[in-house]
């Protein structure tokens, strides 16, 4: 579906398609433990959110050079552009690559060499978020953080993802005021699988402007009533929900309720190499398995714009908000 979008949650190793994964393992002698990408397609039947991780981090091995992200960065951009995304603010994990020996500097300049011309190459403006892995240290995320102090004019703020069971946002209170006196923005994953509660810390003490999923708040009517007073973004993940057991189909997906409930929800991919589609496919499947009309859809679409980092060019976003309303079915 064609309807202009922006996209605010996505993680860029997540669109790291099979066909890709070997073109780089074979250019950076990486072997993969799959004899062809359709055997490695059939890897991807998760029966949880740990499930899923243990391959995504097997497959980052093939990312070594600057070269290689800038092509995984080009790929999504080129596939979400023909979905109808128009922005785009692209989560990226620096810890799970350091692990592996790659730099820090890498990383950021290999995505930048995609994202500082994707205007120009594929009409869709973009910021860069960098996550922490909630499932490894403070002091990691802190030491992180350090290493990113030179980029930070690339870096737009911070978020936090990865296994998110025991592995509350208090955790990382520290690493979230440093950011903040650093002048980034703040999100973070909270409500996937982690209980209404990491979502009320995710806002009172890491100080978060959005919510990475936040599906669970509907469990907790004052938590709701919070969101809608306070006009809190949900970057909500529909087809990811299926695909990690969060929801065990589609139709039961509670996202109409939190619509009625006038909760601002966003419609987002996360991870979709792995989850069966993009952002244009999760606006048809919500249409087509939900029942959602063309102004729910508008609705959603237009949240995404409302929800955007655009505070240094509302022009711009005017400009986005004005061709949701423009666009026909």
């Amino acid at each position: 579906m064609s309807l202009p979008k922006a996209e605010l949650h996505l993680h860029i190793e997540g669109t790291l398609e099979p066909e890709l994964a070997f073109e780089l393992a074979t250019r950076n002698g990486v072997p993969l433990p799959y004899a062809s990408t359709d055997e490695l397609r059939t890897a991807y039947d998760f029966e949880d959110l740990q499930s899923f991780l243990n391959l995504y981090y097997e497959l980052m091995a093939v990312l070594r050079t600057e070269r290689d992200f800038e092509d995984l960065a080009n790929a999504y951009l080129a596939r979400a552009a023909a979905q109808g995304v128009r922005h785009a603010e692209i989560f990226f994990d620096p810890q799970a690559h350091i692990a592996r020996g790659v730099e820090m500097g890498t990383v950021v300049e290999g995505l930048w060499r995609a994202l500082g011309r994707s205007a120009e190459t594929h009409g869709v403006s973009t910021q860069l978020i960098m996550c922490f892995l909630r499932d490894e240290s403070a002091e990691s995320a802190l030491a992180t953080l350090e290493a990113a102090k030179p980029y930070l004019d690339r870096i737009v703020g911070v978020g936090l993802d990865s296994a998110e069971v025991g592995h509350p946002p208090v955790k990382f209170r520290e690493v979230y005021e440093v950011a903040a006196s650093l002048g980034l923005r703040r999100v973070a994953h909270a409500g996937e699988e982690g209980p209404p509660s990491y979502i009320v810390e995710a806002l009172d003490v890491l100080g978060v402007e959005r919510i990475d999923h936040g599906l669970r708040c509907v469990e907790s009517p004052e938590l709701v009533a919070r969101l809608v007073r306070d006009r809190v973004p949900l970057t909500l993940c529909p087809l990811s929900n299926v695909r990690l057991r969060t929801v065990d189909v589609l139709g039961d997906h509670p996202l109409p309720a939190m619509m009625d409930a006038g909760l601002l929800c966003t419609v987002n991919s996360d991870d979709p190499a792995y989850f069966g589609g993009y952002a244009g496919d999760n606006f048809e499947a919500v249409r087509l398995e939900l029942g959602l009309g063309e102004e729910r859809l508008r609705e959603l679409a237009r949240n995404s714009f409302l929800a955007a980092f655009l505070e240094h060019d509302e022009g711009l976003r005017a400009r986005y908000l004005a061709e949701v309303e423009a666009y026909v079915f």
